[in-house]
């Protein structure tokens, strides 16, 4: 079938059509790509969360680089010191003594993580806020270590929080918000209605 003859159908379509049949024709054919949009790109805000953490982060591990001589740690209170250490290990220091191919691999595998969690906060559906805030924290999190990972081949760790002689490892702000999302999508999971 030719253009013209396309066309032509198409004009007698439209002829026999009410107004009422035309504007729901137009609305499926011609809007539906932008109510799919619409479903998703509320999500994007959400990504700005992600920028922040990384910021405040790096900015952290920045201020902490200058001010704080490694082994003489600042007290801040009775139950928190910021400290310099240097981590080339995961959390608890797991692999920190692997030699130096622990690097990459935590390079790939922040950099694969990243990725997905980005695909997953954009093509979420909207009005998931409790998880869209979890994985934004765990995202700003995962690259501000990262970037240490690419910048130095280890991650800066300065928040310590002890009692009396016992301290938990050394954390950064980037670990906090790991940690804190990782919280915040479990709670979703555990008490969330199943309607939602």
């Amino acid at each position: 079938m030719s253009n013209e003859t396309q066309d032509e159908a198409q004009e007698a379509l439209l002829k026999k059509m009410d107004a009422a049949e035309l504007a729901n024709h137009v609305t499926h054919k011609q809007l539906l790509p932008r109510r799919r949009l619409a479903k998703t790109k509320g999500n994007y805000p959400w990504l700005s969360l992600s920028v922040a953490v990384f910021f405040i982060d790096q900015l952290s591990k920045g201020w902490v680089s200058q001010n704080i001589e490694m082994g003489n740690p600042l007290t801040v209170n009775a139950f928190i010191n910021i400290v310099l250490a240097y981590n080339p290990g995961a959390a608890f220091s797991i692999l920190a003594d692997a030699g130096g191919w622990q690097r990459w691999f935590f390079i790939i595998l922040a950099s694969i993580v990243c990725m997905v969690l980005i695909v997953w906060i954009v093509k979420m559906r909207r009005g998931h806020h409790t998880v869209a805030l979890a994985l934004a924290l765990i995202l700003g999190g995962a690259a501000g270590n990262l970037w240490d990972r690419i910048e130095f081949g280890y991650v800066i760790d300065f928040i310590d929080v002890y009692y009396q002689q016992y301290h938990w490892p050394a954390f950064n702000v980037a670990d906090a918000a790991i940690t804190l999302g990782a919280v915040i999508l479990l709670l979703d999971a555990l008490f969330a209605h199943p309607e939602q």
